[in-house]
């Protein structure tokens, strides 16, 4: 544990935020992950309270002020690309209502990110029919459901849009048409979880044109 006497707890927070940024920007490790890791190499303890502990939109903007240091020269391509593909898989699932989240909306996914859809429909297993048809072999997962009630099925798989392409991770999370209730609803920065087709081309726009943040709504 980290002796608070000795130490300002915020002072902890943004060098583990800092930490943190970094090991998901360079290694492609997730939130949990990474804030562990760091945690351990700020503090030297293996355990770490969670007042300790940068909250993720700390962690966010931290990640963002990293890639506009030392990767502005690569992050926006990798980010437009990631992007153009999330788009393509949004029409392919358009009877599904299928949303984005994740990295790739909120403008901080680098060369390690996935892709994270959700899709919302009446019968949810007629996504995984839908692959089989189109000869997507996929690996069956479960995540955890956004609203916190128990998990969800998720389909992964590995996409390339050409043989010379590195191929990307594309995560399907399978939701009830009931689930989209209240789960687009703007956060206290103004900003959504989630973002429909329409949105996510809007925010392909922006970035072209020199903005790559995330909606503010969808």
């Amino acid at each position: 544990m980290v002796r608070k006497t000795l130490v300002d707890p915020q002072r902890v927070r943004d060098e583990i935020a800092m930490a943190a940024a970094r090991l998901i920007a360079e290694d492609g490790l997730d939130y949990a992950s990474a804030k562990r890791k760091a945690a351990r190499q700020v503090t030297g303890a293996t355990r770490v309270a969670g007042e300790w502990l940068p909250d993720n939109d700390q962690i966010e903007e931290e990640i963002r002020e990293y890639q506009s240091l030392f990767q502005a020269d690569t992050q926006p391509a990798v980010l437009r690309r990631l992007r153009e593909i999330a788009i393509e898989w949004m029409k392919r699932l358009a009877p599904f209502n299928p949303y984005l989240t994740g990295a790739v909306l909120n403008g901080t996914a680098g060369e390690h990110s996935d892709i994270h859809l959700q899709v919302f429909c009446d019968n949810p297993k007629e996504v995984a029919i839908y692959l089989l048809n189109a000869n997507v072999q996929y690996d069956v997962s479960e995540t955890r459901h956004f609203g916190g009630r128990g998990d969800v099925e998720t389909l992964s798989f590995l996409w390339r849009g050409a043989r010379d392409e590195e191929p990307v991770g594309i995560h399907i999370a399978l939701y009830d048409t009931d689930d989209l209730r209240g789960a687009v609803r703007p956060d206290a920065r103004g900003r959504t979880a989630r973002a429909n087709l329409d949105a996510v081309q809007a925010l392909l726009i922006d970035q072209n044109e020199g903005d790559g943040s995330a909606p503010s709504k969808n």
